[in-house]
């Protein structure tokens, strides 16, 4: 593995727009607010940036990490190394410094002690925080709040952030309360007017201000995926709280008032139901959904063990429902605030028996948003659980992503049957084919019409609901369902490709999901080596002919995610097995992001092991 204290940076000369910042503080200490209007006000002087908050499990105490990357090239996943460090907290000071690449720097509360022997290749500058926040007129129990502020200032002072800047920030990020939007940016010009007065400027590293990113915005994916299924309709959210799931319905009721209702009644078109379990938010989203209503829920691995039983009815007794599973490390409790994609099999096999289901992994917040609304017309159209699969580092991280697109087609409700249509019918069933594409016409409550009841059941049935154990009849229920999933492949989001600038290229890479900043930096890096590759984002599964196209391709494919088995690779080479031999799995898991840097050495390591690079 890389080692930061070995990294050197190239030349001598300014290094602008292109660092990682790691603000080093204490959980529950404040620092979110000071931590976010540095990272904003660096995306409104048009930087491409990304926010990662790296947090304990518990509510307050322990040490909390927030990591802003800004990249003028783009490069926004996470780097192994830190350029600069901000320590606010003694317990982590001497190991944060470990993290610094050669000339990197430390701007440090001086009320903290250095190492007894502090690095020598590091530029340090202290901060007088206890003793500036004694010369303003904060109140003594908001001291260690706004303490923070102070470091905005004085770290936006040296990097070159202009104040008018920080100003436009924090009264937008307070527009409502304009007394505190005084109060914190008094104590960020405190520490601005400090380091402009008692600090030199003696590191390399500066910012520009550029065009504004006027097409994007900054969110993170569970917002996204909220606001994405209130714009499709969904009419019903059950849920039970769970990290890192949680903001996501959040995000739900934060806007459900606004944009669900009715403009006739003023009453909600939207019910969201928190309920006491994972199971009762299954049974409860189930119940919706046979009902009728395009219905809901969100979890995470924990929730999703609890909940496969009754997916599994609504998988067998075709009923519509959309689950978004928010990834964190397992298994069991694991942990609950680092980012992984260990579930994906666990989705793809999900229920004992035949089962097979449609999983959506959006890879930015635009797609969290958009498969947001798609999730509910594939469910309501092919009558399964659709599963949208991300992760707490997509969820409930900040990114820089596109506007978002309002839905361009209209509500897709699938084969949803009233009084006259039935009427048409001269023998219809509840789960007949008629159409000969698996995918049978259903009646929802409100149906007046006699022939619409049916009998909903988990055990053996027929095409009229009437119970059945016929040896025959099962086989050819089953057979009738993957065939209505099979049909649903031309449907699904097709994957992603970044195709390299030269020809006959031989390797390709392969990934999902929020790993998507980290791969697009690999492939560059990679180039930048002389390396090609292609790289191909798979965003749905099963997959489709594109993916397999893209594996036959190229001589070898590595396939790179954040599970300890290489359960993607797992699967393509299980729907793709005439070319398994060209997949080679990759994978590493530990609860952070992917890098880059650890992306290329391993593609590099196993290069070495094919016999196709030299040392």
């Amino acid at each position: 593995m890389i080692e930061a204290s070995k990294i050197t940076y190239e030349g001598d000369g300014p290094i602008v727009n292109e660092f990682c910042i790691t603000i080093c503080t204490v959980n529950g200490s404040g620092s979110a607010t000071a931590n976010n209007i540095l990272y904003r006000t660096l995306f409104h002087l048009g930087i491409p940036t990304s926010g990662k908050n790296v947090f304990p499990s518990n509510i307050k105490g322990l040490p909390t990490w927030f990591v802003i990357r800004a990249s003028e090239k783009g490069h926004t996943g996470r780097q192994l190394h830190d350029d600069i460090v901000v320590a606010m907290n003694q317990v982590t000071f001497e190991k944060d410094m470990q993290y610094l690449a050669k000339g990197g720097v430390v701007f440090y509360a001086n009320n903290l002690s250095l190492p007894e022997t502090p690095r020598d290749d590091l530029i340090y500058y202290p901060m007088p925080i206890k003793n500036l926040i004694k010369g303003t007129d904060v109140p003594r129990k908001l001291q260690a709040f706004m303490e923070n502020m102070l470091f905005v200032g004085i770290v936006g002072q040296v990097l070159g952030i202009p104040l008018e800047a920080l100003y436009s920030t924090i009264y937008s990020h307070f527009s409502s309360k304009p007394t505190v939007a005084e109060s914190n940016f008094s104590m960020v010009k405190t520490g601005f007017d400090y380091a402009a007065e008692h600090l030199e400027k003696k590191d390399r590293f500066f910012v520009k201000k550029l065009p504004p990113l006027t097409d994007y915005i900054l969110t993170d994916g569970n917002n996204a995926g909220g606001l994405g299924s209130l714009f499709g309709g969904v009419e019903f959210c059950s849920w039970y709280p769970i990290t890192p799931a949680t903001s996501l319905v959040e995000a739900m009721i934060d806007q459900v008032d606004q944009l669900r209702l009715d403009p006739v009644t003023s009453k909600k078109t939207c019910v969201i139901l928190q309920v006491e379990d994972e199971l009762a938010a299954m049974g409860a989203a189930i119940g919706a959904g046979w009902g009728g209503l395009r219905s809901m829920t969100a979890t995470s691995g924990p929730g999703i063990s609890l909940m496969t039983e009754n997916l599994g009815l609504a998988y067998f007794t075709e009923t519509p429902v959309v689950v978004w599973d928010v990834q964190r490390v397992g298994p069991s409790t694991g942990l609950p605030t680092r980012t992984a994609q260990g579930d994906l099999s666990m989705l793809y096999y999900l229920g004992h028996g035949d089962t097979s289901h449609i999983i959506l992994i959006p890879g930015t917040p635009t797609e969290c948003f958009e498969f947001g609304w798609r999730s509910l017309d594939l469910a309501e159209r092919f009558q399964t659980p659709i599963f949208v699969l991300t992760d707490l580092d997509l969820g409930m991280n900040q990114w820089v992503t596109k506007k978002f697109v309002y839905p361009n087609k209209p509500i897709d409700r699938g084969r949803i049957i009233w009084e006259k249509e039935l009427d048409q019918f001269k023998d219809w069933g509840r789960y007949k084919d008629i159409e000969g594409d698996g995918i049978p016409y259903r009646t929802v409550m409100g149906n007046q019409n006699p022939k619409a009841a049916y009998f909903t059941r988990g055990t053996g049935h027929d095409e009229y609901g009437g119970y059945s154990e016929d040896p025959e009849n099962w086989s050819r229920m089953l057979m009738r369902i993957e065939k209505k999933l099979n049909s649903a492949v031309p449907l699904l989001p097709d994957p992603i490709f970044r195709r390299s600038k030269s020809e006959d290229v031989e390797i390709g890479i392969i990934g999902m999901g929020s790993t998507d900043d980290a791969l697009r930096e690999t492939q560059d890096k990679l180039a930048e080596m002389g390396i090609a590759v292609d790289y191909m984002r798979v965003r749905a599964l099963p997959t489709n002919p594109a993916v397999r196209e893209f594996i036959a391709s190229h001589t070898r494919n590595y396939v790179l995610e954040l599970n300890r088995d290489g359960q993607l690779c797992e699967i393509l080479s299980l729907e793709i097995s005439e070319y398994s031999q060209k997949l080679i799995s990759i994978s590493d898991i530990g609860g952070m992001p992917m890098t880059a840097e650890w992306a290329v050495e391993s593609i590099i390591n196993q290069e070495r092991k094919e016999g196709k690079r030299g040392n």
